[in-house]
Parts: structure tokens; C-alpha cells; sequence
């Protein structure tokens, strides 16, 4: 028996028709990129989410560049994240020759350690004068908030922005609040494996007032002023197919009952694994409500995740590893200067994790097939 680690097919099977419907009203009308479609797509996302405003784009690593050139980042300027998550969160500080500052996580939730990132804000000028602290990209690791009670404050208190990279967590809740409603910009990513995916790439901006809006707009189309060839601004071409934006209009009716059975899928694995011994499965930090991206456990050491992985492997069952090379010590990083040791926890967790088979239809007799393994 194959157990799929994300079944986008059996969710296909719940939305084909109103998928079909949408993607022949693009083909009928030939409005294939910047479509009616997005406008509808951005008012639905902006009401879900609370907040004022919402730009579709290109992808989630687009979404994230936009958010940070319409902040005016560029060469001098220090941004803070954390080096657990996946690359195109520093890549984007990079790509604007601004410099990534990265922070170590929490133990619990893996989400950025506000009482770190208050050190390392007030390291820099020791450190690093040459570099002006300018903001904050926080990643909700795989769909859970980061703890904003802590970080929102530091941020106003040292003049910083912050923007939540909400990739992973578009749905989510902190304290009642949605993710994407909370800092000066929030970003989301369509990717297909995400808990609102498209069938392609894809992503969004929330913001909080129409003069951010304007500017992402503008961003979004190689700075386009009154009209096309009227440039205000160097921008990108950052644009979302009305296609993707109709797959997930149809994708977003049924978003909200696919949250729900991902808590139940997520709830059958805590009472499977929480037995285990050597296995800590995910914890959600109280006051918030995870979309569970990913469905991460941690095993005792290196050597026991092998193993899990391996019996995993022999019984029919994928599993992977998010992630496994900080990054802090990737090549691409090199020239930031960072060291094994720099960032112990999110290195003791990239050496432990391991991810099992997440989404809304795992049924239960399909999880007992996936921790089956885990218990020899």
C-alpha cells in the first residue's frame, strides 16, 4: 500500500468541477495573466485574513521580495531572520544587497527566539557598525505563529519593520488573530504543497493601507506607474496567472474544513507517536491554532532519526527531513561568516527532525500504517 506524503489527487477529487469551471471562464475570456480573477482572488484573501488590503503575485519568494523593496531595503541594511526555514527567506535580503541576520529558535516551537533576536538587534552596532538595523522577516515554521506578543514589541521599540513570512501558516491564528493580518506586511506562498496550493506557483502580500498597496502594485509590474509603459520605480515581473488565481478560488471554498481534518489528522498522530519512546512529537504553543504544513517529529539523536527513516523507507512510507542544512551553513551564506555552533538549537533540531505524510485525507488507518514503524 503507497501512502502519498501530501494527496493533492483525492483533494482534486473534492473540487474538479468548480477547478474545470474556473480554468474554462480564464480560457473564455483570454485573460490570462492579471486576470478578473485576481482582484477576486485578493478581496476573498483580504477579508479571510483581516486585513485591509491583499497583491497577488508570482510566488511566495516573489511575495517576500516585494514586501521588503516596497520597505526600501537595500545595501547597508541589516534584516533579521531565522536561519531555520527554507532558503528564499534570506535569499530575498541577499538579492537586494542587504545583509541577512540570522536568530536562533525557539526548542519547542522552532520559530524565531524573540529573546535572541533582541541580542543579536543589540549586537549589531557592536558588531557589525557598518550595517543599520532596518527590520524583522519572522517565519511561522511549519503553519504555527511565531510568539508575536514578544517580537511585535521589540520591533516598534528599536524602529524596526517586520514582516511575517507566513509561507507555511496562511490560515493560522495568534491569539485570535490571523497571521497574515499581523506586522507591517505579511507573505503567503501558493506552491502546490502548501495548505493552499495552486497547481503551479503563486503567492501574496497582505498590508495594512492603500499607500502600501499602491506601492506593491506598482512593484509588481516592473514599477508601472499610471500604465504600462509609465515606470515609477525599479520593480519585478511578479504577476499571477488567472489561472493559478482561479484553481485557488475554487481550492479556498474548501479551505476551511481542510483545517479542521489537518487539527484531527495532527491530533490522531499526538496519541499515535506521544507513547514512543525517543520521539517528541510537535507542540502548539497555547492561544494558537497551526494550519500543520508539515507534521515534524523529533527523534532522541542523528543516529535515531536514521533509523526511523530507514524502517519508515523499508515499510512503504516516504518521509523527509525540513531542514536538514541551516542556513547559516550553506555555501551561499559563506561570506556572512557563521560557524557550526554559531546557532545551537536550530542545529540540534536540523540534526533530529524528521517529517511523516501530512494532509486532510491521511485517513486513521493510514496513520497507524505510518507510526507502525517508529514502534519497533
Amino acid at each position: 500500500m503507497s501512502i502519498p506524503f501530501i494527496d493533492l489527487k483525492t483533494q482534486y477529487k473534492q473540487i474538479e468541477e468548480a477547478v474545470k469551471k474556473g480554468i474554462d471562464g480564464v480560457l473564455e475570456h483570454g485573460a490570462y495573466i492579471m486576470g478578473p480573477e485576481i482582484g477576486e482572488l485578493e478581496s476573498k484573501l483580504a477579508d479571510y485574513t483581516g486585513s485591509e488590503f491583499a497583491v497577488g503575485c508570482g510566488s511566495g519568494t516573489d511575495a517576500l521580495l516585494m514586501a521588503l523593496m516596497a520597505q526600501g531595503v537595500g545595501p547597508g541594511d541589516a534584516v533579521f531572520t531565522t536561519p531555520f526555514t527554507f532558503i528564499a527567506t534570506a535569499e530575498v535580503v541577499a538579492l537586494l544587497g542587504a545583509t541577512p541576520v540570522f536568530v536562533d529558535i525557539d526548542p519547542v516551537t522552532y520559530n524565531m527566539d524573540p529573546e535572541d533576536l533582541r541580542r543579536k538587534i543589540d549586537d549589531l552596532q557592536d558588531s557589525r557598525p557598518e550595517l543599520k538595523a532596518r527590520g524583522v522577516i519572522v517565519v511561522d515554521i511549519f503553519g504555527q505563529a511565531a510568539d508575536y506578543d514578544a517580537i511585535e514589541p521589540l520591533t516598534q521599540n528599536y524602529g524596526l519593520f517586520l514582516i511575517v513570512d507566513a509561507a507555511q501558516s496562511f490560515g493560522a491564528t495568534y491569539k485570535g488573530r490571523s497571521v497574515c493580518s499581523i506586522g507591517d506586511m505579511a507573505c503567503t506562498s501558493f506552491f502546490p504543497a502548501k495548505p493552499l496550493g495552486c497547481y503551479g506557483d503563486g503567492g501574496m502580500v497582505f498590508c495594512h493601507s492603500e499607500d502600501a498597496r499602491t506601492l506593491l502594485t506598482s512593484i509588481r509590474v516592473h514599477g508601472m506607474g499610471t500604465h504600462k509603459y509609465d515606470n515609477d520605480r525599479i520593480g519585478i515581473n511578479g504577476r499571477l496567472d488567472s489561472i493559478q488565481a482561479a484553481v485557488l478560488l475554487a481550492k479556498f471554498a474548501i479551505f476551511p474544513d481542510e483545517i479542521a481534518k489537518r487539527q484531527e489528522v495532527a491530533d490522531r498522530y499526538a496519541a499515535l507517536l506521544g507513547p514512543i519512546d525517543g520521539l517528541t512529537p510537535p507542540a502548539v504553543a497555547e492561544g494558537c491554532q497551526s494550519v500543520w504544513a508539515q507534521y515534524c517529529v523529533l527523534a532522541r539523536d542523528a543516529d535515531h532519526r536514521t533509523q526511523c527513516m530507514e524502517q519508515l523507507q523499508e515499510a512503504g512510507v516516504p518521509s523527509t527531513i525540513y531542514y536538514p542544512k541551516p542556513l547559516h551553513l550553506q555555501k551561499a551564506f559563506d561570506y556572512l561568516g557563521y560557524a557550526m555552533g554559531d546557532f545551537p538549537v536550530t542545529e540540534d533540531v536540523a540534526g533530529r527532525i524528521f517529517a511523516l505524510p501530512m494532509h486532510p485525507y491521511l485517513t486513521a488507518e493510514d496513520q497507524e500504517i505510518v507510526v507502525a514503524p517508529l514502534k519497533g
